[in-house]
C-alpha cells in the first residue's frame, strides 16, 4: 500500500530535477571506458568463462573489476541520487563474439546490482528486437516490436540497463525523460491530478500472470517513501487493464493525469535523445526516468537487425524501499530463471 495515500502531494528530490537543456550535451551523461578498463574487462570475461559458461554462475565475485569496479559505484550512485541515467561507451564489438559482449555486461550488471526477472520466461537477461507482433496484440511487450514508437514508460525494477549489439538499417533513437521534474511539475500546478496517481491504478499483466490469477494488478503511478519517489508508470498498460471485465476502472481523473503526463514527457522540455552503437550500455533509474524509443526499421535479408540485451537489476544504494518495489525473484517469473540467448 503506499505510505502517504492520505496525505497531500509533496513536491520530492528536487536535486534529481533536471530539463533538456541540462543535458543536451552528451559529454555530461557519457562515460567511456579507457583502453585499460577494456582490458580489464576482457580479463574478467575470460576469467567468468573459466567459471563457467552459464551466467547464473557468474556474480560480482567471478568477474573481478579491481579498477573499473569503484567507477561503477559511483556511476549507480549518480544513477540512484543524481542525473539518473548514463552511457557507457568502449566495449569492442568489433571483436568481441556475442557471448563475450553479452558476458561483459552481466558481469558490469553484477557490479550495479543482482539480476530482476523480466518477463514470465524468466529471463535475467533478456533480448530486444523486433519479433514481427503488431500493437494491437494484447499479449505484446515493448520489447517485441520496432515498426511503431514505444511510449515513456519504466520497467519493473530498480535500473534497467540497455547494450546495443547491433543496430537496424534506421531509427530506433532512444528517448529519456526526467519522470522526478514532471512529478513536481503536477503537484505544483495539479495536485487533484497527483493525488489521483498516487492511489492504486490497475495494470495489464499482458498475459503472463500466475495461473489462475486476474490478468492485472493494482499498483500506485507514484508512491512516497521517506523523502524519496518511486514512480511505475506504462500508461498503455493501465489503459488496456480495461480489457479485464473484473479489473477496477479508471476514474476521469486518472485518464487526464495519465494524459497530462504522457503530454509533458514527449514535449520535448525534459528529455534528450541518444543513438545507441554497438558496444554501447545504457543504465536508467526506473523511479527518476522514463524511457522511450523511436520507431526503427530492420532488413533481415541484409543482416541489418537492431539488437539490444536488457537487464532489469536491484540495487543496494536503497537500504530501504516500499515493499512493492522488491524484487520479485521469489515469484513465478523467477519459477525457473533462464538467459535468453536469441541471435536477434
Amino acid at each position: 500500500m503506499n505510505d502517504v495515500t492520505a496525505l497531500a502531494p509533496q513536491v520530492l528530490e528536487t536535486a534529481c530535477e533536471w530539463r533538456a537543456e541540462d543535458v543536451a550535451d552528451p559529454a555530461r551523461w557519457t562515460e567511456h571506458l579507457s583502453a585499460a578498463e577494456v582490458d580489464e574487462l576482457e580479463a574478467a570475461v575470460a576469467h567468468a568463462f573459466g567459471v563457467s559458461d552459464d551466467f547464473l554462475q557468474i556474480g560480482k565475485a567471478q568477474f573481478p573489476l579491481p579498477t573499473l569496479g569503484p567507477r561503477l559505484k559511483e556511476i549507480e550512485r549518480e544513477l540512484m541520487d543524481g542525473r539518473g541515467f548514463v552511457l557507457i561507451r568502449g566495449l569492442p564489438r568489433e571483436r568481441w563474439s556475442n557471448d563475450e559482449m553479452s558476458m561483459a555486461y552481466w558481469g558490469v550488471g553484477a557490479h550495479l546490482g543482482r539480476p530482476w526477472p523480466q518477463n514470465a520466461k524468466g529471463h535475467l537477461l533478456g533480448d530486444v528486437t523486433d519479433h514481427g507482433k503488431t500493437p494491437g496484440d494484447p499479449t505484446v511487450r515493448g520489447n517485441e516490436i520496432g515498426l511503431v514508437g514505444l511510449d515513456f514508460h519504466c520497467d519493473g525494477s530498480d535500473l534497467v540497463g540497455l547494450m546495443c549489439l547491433q543496430t537496424g538499417v534506421s531509427g530506433g533513437l532512444s528517448a529519456v525523460c526526467n519522470s522526478v521534474a514532471l512529478h513536481n511539475r503536477l503537484v505544483r500546478e495539479r495536485p487533484d491530478l497527483a493525488a489521483e496517481l498516487y492511489k492504486p491504478q490497475p495494470f495489464d499483466y499482458r498475459g503472463e500472470q500466475a495461473p489462475g490469477k486476474p490478468g492485472w494488478y493494482l499498483m500506485p503511478i507514484f508512491t512516497r517513501h521517506g523523502d524519496r519517489l518511486f514512480i511505475r508508470l506504462i500508461r498503455p498498460y493501465v489503459l488496456a487493464s480495461q480489457r479485464h471485465a473484473d479489473a477496477p476502472r479508471l476514474t476521469a481523473k486518472a485518464i487526464e493525469a495519465l494524459a497530462w503526463m504522457q503530454e509533458m514527457a514527449e514535449g520535448g522540455a525534459y528529455s534528450v535523445l541518444m543513438d545507441f552503437q554497438p558496444g554501447d550500455m545504457q543504465f536508467i533509474n526506473n523511479y527518476h526516468v522514463l524511457h522511450g524509443r523511436q520507431p526503427y526499421e530492420d532488413d533481415r535479408a541484409a543482416g541489418k537487425i537492431r539488437h539490444l540485451k536488457r537487464l532489469w537489476l536491484e540495487t543496494d544504494v536503497l537500504a530501504d524501499r516500499p515493499g512493492i518495489f522488491t524484487n520479485r525473484m521469489g515469484g513465478h517469473w523467477a519459477n525457473k530463471p533462464t538467459i535468453s540467448r536469441m541471435d536477434a
